[in-house]
């Protein structure tokens, strides 16, 4: 079973390249990303797949293969790209492992005497800020799964890596326009406001955690100059290690945003927009997909800086609280940092080709591994890990931050701090 996955692979190297190729040399934003969902479903429905186009969101999909006689295992395949510098953080490259590990676990499966089990490619739209998994997890994606994995390259090599806790909050602040020149006075600028909160956040900082990471953006600073701003708007990424911690960094940011209105008379209102829960990687998931990797030719570093310094996060740690998850980093050799133009450039070069096959190679086994005989045992450790993993009903979208801030705790930390 395991050469006949690594032998499509192989065979369908080119084709792979070119998908990849494709879709990097066509960034689409989250949710906007038709292109992308034509090709890769296309794709998979020409190697035998039964594919659902448009599943949950627009430009979702679900290509899937086998029976329900065996393991239920889903590969998440992510293809949006970032305003300006495209596809930044590679997910052209996410897509590409995720469909090659899928044509090799179905070669697989096909491969057995007696089919057990199945494998489905899931199309996510929209990681970058939009939450798509969360709306798939909503839609009822991940019901019957029982083991979920994707990668995403990075410039070092880390199994089971570190990702942040991430809320994305809105504050919008209103006034009163007024001229300029010639009566001031008589408005009550949000601009100013505005400016207040950011100084006060960023002031903020020396008093957070050095795990949190906040930051924010001017959307709105008003209309013209000799109108006094009658509303003004800021959108931040609010980071930390846990969401227990996530929740009073939230708070202090508000507090902040609360205070910045009061002092230029003026108001605020707070939008909370999308939560991503920190991934919590299965060791034993981690463990198999690791031994894959290596025997593959991969390398990862021992260095701890490298293993815990990461400061992303990702709607894949949704996932990981809903159903046992990985979410590997792998290097593309370039030291460039994700969401730079550098990046974009190394996402689209040769060199990254080579990397993201043994991706593929690296989840088809590991998936094999689970469809196999003896494979019942694997399973059940992972999923004896899962269970005990403390619940969170932000990942699902059953609970909403709003009205739940001044809580003091949401969750046992023990865990998490172990796992993550």
């Amino acid at each position: 079973m395991e050469k006949a996955a690594v032998d499509k692979i192989d065979g369908a190297s080119q084709q792979l390249n070119e998908i990849s190729q494709e879709i990097w040399k066509n960034p689409e934003l989250g949710f906007e990303e038709t292109k992308a969902h034509n090709l890769l479903t296309g794709f998979l429905e020409k190697e035998g797949f039964q594919v659902e186009r448009s599943y949950i969101l627009d430009t979702g999909f679900k290509a899937s293969f086998g029976n329900d006689d065996g393991p239920q295992i889903a590969i998440m395949a992510e293809y949006d790209a970032l305003p300006d510098i495209g596809h930044a953080c590679g997910h052209n490259l996410i897509a590409e492992a995720g469909v090659g590990a899928g044509l090799g676990v179905k070669a697989a499966l096909e491969s057995m005497g007696k089919m057990k089990g199945r494998v489905t490619v899931v199309g996510t739209p929209a990681e970058e800020g939009g939450g798509g998994k969360l709306y798939m997890i909503r839609g009822g994606a991940l019901e019957g799964v029982e083991v979920a994995m994707m990668v995403h390259p990075y410039k070092s090599s880390i199994a089971a890596p570190r990702k942040r806790a991430l809320y994305i909050v809105r504050y919008t602040f209103h006034g009163k326009a007024a001229h300029a020149a010639m009566a001031p006075w008589m408005g009550q600028n949000a601009l100013d406001a505005a400016v207040q909160c950011y100084n006060a956040i960023s002031a903020k900082r020396q008093q957070f955690k050095p795990d949190v990471r906040v930051h924010g953006v001017f959307t709105n600073g008003g209309a013209k100059p000799n109108i006094i701003p009658e509303e003004a708007e800021l959108l931040y990424y609010i980071r930390s290690l846990t969401t227990e911690d996530l929740k009073e960094v939230v708070k202090k940011c508000n507090s902040c945003a609360e205070g910045a209105a009061i002092s230029a008379d003026c108001t605020v209102d707070i939008k909370y927009e999308t939560y991503y829960a920190e991934v919590i990687s299965n060791v034993n998931l981690a463990n198999h997909y690791q031994k894959n990797a290596e025997s593959l030719g991969m390398v990862f570093p021992t260095d701890e800086k490298i293993v815990r310094n990461l400061g992303g996060s990702t709607d894949m740690g949704n996932v990981s609280y809903v159903v046992p998850s990985i979410h590997p980093m792998y290097a593309i050799g370039t030291e460039a940092p994700n969401h730079s133009r550098e990046f974009t450039v190394a996402t689209g070069a040769p060199e990254a080709q080579g990397p993201t096959l043994i991706q593929a190679k690296a989840m088809a086994l590991t998936c094999v591994q689970l469809l196999s005989p003896g494979g019942d045992k694997l399973l059940k450790d992972i999923k004896d890990e899962f269970a005990k993993v403390p619940p969170n009903p932000y990942a699902s979208g059953e609970k909403s931050f709003k009205g739940q801030i001044e809580e003091t705790t949401l969750f046992r930390s023990d865990y998490i701090q172990l796992y993550a």
